[in-house]
């Protein structure tokens, strides 16, 4: 994941403004295609954020204007191939794109204390480690990943247990069986966040399998997002943050 200097983040994260005042009615800012939540960030200290599939350069560019101009905190879109990313940047100025992770950022967070450990099972969950690394990192949460600690080798887990205890919440990104998340959660007291990701064989049914397992887990309390959902798990540990007050 690439990283961030202070120069280039907004000098206050999402979490330092909860009295941003609501917008006059409606709330929102009509485009013609799409119906901007301006309001968001005063209801949940982030912007609307941006899913990049289905939109036209145009319709990004467009939303992306709108946002940085009537919020304060970090504007993100999800999911950008690299030529789409190039296009809109040349009308946007200031995004950074971050290719592995397919996301675009204006105006990141400055880092809080906050911690989050981004886990993986192997290597070929490395894209959706990713999105959540950067999702949180571009939040303002500090992000320790940790890659290739998967339950076939207990042994690489149990060399990180130090790191994992230190964190305030973990994102375990796992596919296969998925049962790397409940070891995790077996061994730390803080909050955990599985990821399913859709890497495995037949049986693992592009993820269901992971899913299915992580739901079930024996390890109790764990919170589990959708398949390859990266984005989802940063923005629950992003509400752990604000709602847990260590962000600022």
């Amino acid at each position: 994941m690439p990283g961030l200097t202070s120069e280039d983040r907004t000098p206050t994260g999402p979490a330092q403004h909860p009295s941003v005042p609501l917008s006059p009615e409606p709330g929102y800012a009509d485009l013609g295609f799409a119906r901007v939540d301006i309001d968001r960030e005063a209801r949940q200290g982030l912007p609307e954020v941006v899913y990049g599939p289905g939109k036209t350069i145009d319709e990004i560019a467009a939303i992306v204007s709108r946002l940085l101009d009537r919020n304060t905190g970090p504007v993100l879109v999800t999911r950008v191939e690299p030529s789409v990313a190039a296009e809109v940047t040349q009308r946007m100025p200031n995004g950074r794109y971050h290719p592995e992770a397919r996301l675009l950022v204006w105006r990141p967070a400055a880092q809080g204390l906050f911690t989050v450990a981004v886990v993986t099972a192997g290597t070929a969950d490395g894209p959706v480690a990713a999105e959540a690394a950067s999702v949180a990192d571009a939040l303002g949460l500090r992000v320790m990943s940790l890659r290739d600690v998967g339950v076939a080798g207990i042994h690489r887990l149990l060399a990180v247990v130090d790191e994992l205890r230190s964190a305030d919440s973990i994102i375990v990104v796992a596919g296969m069986e998925g049962a790397l998340a409940s070891a995790v959660g077996g061994l730390v007291a803080c909050p955990v966040i599985a990821v399913p990701t859709s890497t495995g064989y037949g049986a693992a049914l592009e993820g269901v399998t992971a899913l299915l397992a992580m739901l079930t887990s024996c390890a109790a309390g764990l919170t589990v997002v959708n398949i390859d959902s990266g984005f989802s798990a940063a923005m629950a540990a992003h509400r752990l943050a604000r709602t847990g007050g260590t962000q600022g």
